[in-house]
């Protein structure tokens, strides 16, 4: 199909909360077409730019992460895999961030709610400001996006899964090529969660989460047997960060996840030190914009996870 044919769209109230191989599809598409979605923010509008910190509390949590489709594609049976060539994204110009008690890696150190609002250039997507304390560069991706599993049945669209959903990798962004295992014919694809920046880990559990219209060309690999997704970048996927380079804490360990939390938690505690900010706030930044990093995993019994926080935000 050529760049410059009609692209079919897929509208905001065309969504689903979970996975289900039984939900109908929205419409048909044969390989090779171009689709535009139209993707909700993961709070489903919830929040506004007049929201305030009790509306953390009040979101409905039964109908979170809704994302647009499923889309069937023509001739795509399990074996196969998709491949979806993410073409652009066109931002809301709104986002929020928000502290959830219970959820995010340091849900034991933060357990009251906090929210961040975003207002942004939609159009030359300059940093971001949060607040007075920093402006954090945008990226643009989808956190998530996926096909029906064959277990029949509503999955929750939470957890990742091997046929994609809750990725929430931020390289998932323009010019990216992912490649996803079909389960089920038609495949049924579906994507949203979009955020308009987020750091690689997501710590807090919220990104700047942002409704915006995605653009993605879906092709079929016949009898790919792929084991879970892949994807290719189309080039470097941190220059918008790495300008200033980088503040580093560690956390060293023989469990990951707490050497993770560790290395987070110096960051957090670093940041109120240094830039005088409330530690949810600067719990929220890392969430953003800081990438966790297993730095290694083969000198046992102790393995190092850091945590890169951008001086750029500062500058």
């Amino acid at each position: 199909m050529c760049q410059h044919c009609p692209i079919k769209t897929i509208h905001g109230l065309q969504h689903h909360y979970g996975w289900d191989n039984s939900f109908a599809p929205v419409l048909h598409a044969a390989p090779g077409e171009r689709l535009e979605f139209d993707c909700r923010d993961s709070s489903n509008g919830h929040f506004t730019r007049d929201s305030v910190v009790g509306d953390v509390v009040s979101m409905p949590f039964d109908r979170i992460n809704p994302v647009s489709g499923p889309v069937y594609v023509d001739g795509a049976q399990p074996g196969d895999a998709l491949q979806v060539t993410i073409e652009r994204f066109e931002p809301g110009g709104f986002g929020w961030t928000a502290n959830i008690p219970g959820f995010g890696l340091l849900a034991d150190q933060f357990t009251e709610p906090a929210l961040a609002l975003w207002n942004y250039d939609s159009a030359s997507l300059a940093p971001a400001a949060f607040g007075q304390f920093a402006k954090v560069p945008l990226k643009p991706f989808a956190g998530t996006i996926g096909v029906a599993p064959a277990e029949p049945g509503l999955h929750s669209v939470v957890p990742p899964r091997r046929v994609g959903g809750n990725l929430d990798i931020r390289d998932l962004a323009a010019g990216t090529t992912l490649w996803l295992p079909v389960e089920v014919d038609g495949a049924l694809f579906s994507i949203g969660d979009t955020h308009a920046a987020q750091g690689d880990g997501e710590v807090c559990g919220t990104a700047i989460e942002s409704a915006m219209k995605v653009v993605v060309k879906l092709d079929l690999v016949k009898g790919a047997a792929l084991a879970a997704p892949r994807f290719s970048t189309p080039g470097p996927v941190t220059r918008h960060l790495d300008g200033a380079g980088y503040e580093v804490a560690t956390g060293i360990g023989p469990d990951l996840m707490q050497a993770a939390r560790d290395a987070v938690s110096r960051t957090v505690d670093w940041l109120c030190a240094t830039h005088h900010m409330p530690a949810e706030q600067a719990y929220m930044l890392c969430s953003v914009c800081g990438d966790l990093r297993i730095s290694e995993i083969v000198d046992q019994p102790n393995w190092v996870v850091s945590f890169y926080f951008p001086k750029i935000v500062f500058a």
